[in-house]
């Protein structure tokens, strides 16, 4: 048998971040978080989102070596949307044996149990932002920075200890091409006369920046009936613009508008995979340089959100978000998109793939048990 500790200090803290990094050593496809961005993430003093959500983390420890972790959520504005007594396994990371991932899965579950929870689903973050889904398919790929990455044995363990498929997002690598792109522009001239929108875009990031709320609110209403989504509110909103919003490329970044109203966005960024696994979890003395030269010459957009107000839904929208983003890709000399996950049965946005050439080429699940 392990030893299993609860993160109860900075030092627990900082050896549950550290893990992966072990894990993952060596791993081609992984690409590391910065390592002061995930401990604040983690902290109540530097992450409202713990205002709406009660939470314990664990780590597995061989002797002096930490071979596994695990953390339980409970959102309880999730559990109110959906009129249930969910518990979220998230962050788990073990090495391949049976009996280290039983004790953490263990740990996770009589806790969340002892808290009045009758079921655990996973892995989920603290909202539909954190890191989403155990990869179970796609191993030889990079995954975006906004996507997660796990070894083939993972699966096995979560299936081992009696854990079963509630959804599965499933992600494309798109080709930028002549039929595309000329369908777009042709398809974008015709619904912007037929609805009078018009496109933003941003020459500054602090343009950009001021835009957050209005997108949020309206990505509240649009996102409100997705499994696992619950509401941003001001503060929430406002720790994501800075967090986020700071770093988009305003380039990438189009919203389109119907007189003063948001009408949809969508939400591209050069891809930083390579820069982070470049990085290793630091952004210093080297990591912001491997960054910022990612930014400046990207290869691939990673595709991170996109959002149509409901009431636009069968407006044909999305025809002028990736009409805009194709543009702007070209621009640069860019012919690759990588969208993050899309939850398999979203058959309206999948059926935008189908103009270019593509591969679906990844699929992350969130698994459920009862308890």
């Amino acid at each position: 048998m392990f030893e299993i500790k609860e993160v109860n200090h900075k030092k627990d803290l900082k050896q549950f971040v550290d893990l992966p990094f072990s894990i993952y050593k060596g791993n081609a496809f992984w690409a590391p978080p910065i390592k002061e961005d995930e401990i604040k993430q983690l902290q109540p003093e530097t992450n409202p989102a713990f205002k709406s959500c009660t939470t314990k983390f664990w780590t597995l420890w061989d002797g002096r070596n930490c071979i596994g972790r695990i953390g339980a959520i409970i959102n309880h504005d999730y559990n109110q949307k959906i009129n249930a007594k969910m518990g979220r396994i998230s962050r788990m990371e073990f090495i391949d044996d049976q009996n280290a991932s039983a004790q953490l899965f263990s740990a996770a579950e009589s806790w969340l149990r002892e808290q009045g929870m009758t079921a655990v689903h996973g892995p989920l973050g603290f909202n539909n932002l954190d890191n989403q889904g155990l990869l179970i398919e796609g191993f030889d790929y990079q995954p975006s920075i906004a996507s997660v990455y796990h070894f083939p044995y993972y699966k096995t363990h979560f299936e081992a200890h009696g854990y079963q498929k509630e959804n599965d997002w499933i992600e494309f690598r798109l080709t930028i091409g002549d039929t595309a792109l000329d369908k777009a522009r042709r398809g974008a001239e015709i619904v912007k006369r037929r609805y009078g929108f018009t496109v933003k875009t941003f020459p500054s990031t602090k343009e950009m920046q001021a835009f957050a709320g209005p997108v949020f609110n309206m990505m509240n209403e649009a996102f409100g009936v997705l499994p696992y989504v619950t509401p941003f509110n001001d503060e929430m909103i406002d720790y994501i613009r800075k967090k986020y919003f700071r770093v988009l490329d305003p380039r990438f970044v189009k919203i389109i508008m119907k007189e003063n109203e948001i009408v949809a966005f969508i939400i591209g960024m050069p891809s930083l995979t390579e820069a982070m696994q470049k990085a290793n979890g630091k952004l210093f003395p080297f990591g912001v340089f491997h960054i910022m030269k990612a930014m400046k010459k990207p290869e691939v957009i990673d595709l991170l959100l996109t959002g149509v107000a409901p009431e636009y839904h069968t407006s044909g929208a999305a025809v002028i978000l990736f009409a805009e983003l194709q543009n702007e890709m070209v621009k640069h000399g860019i012919t690759q998109m990588e969208t993050t996950g899309i939850f398999e049965d979203n058959h309206n946005v999948i059926s935008n793939w189908k103009n270019f050439p593509h591969i679906q080429h990844k699929r992350r699940r969130c698994f459920v048990k009862n308890l």
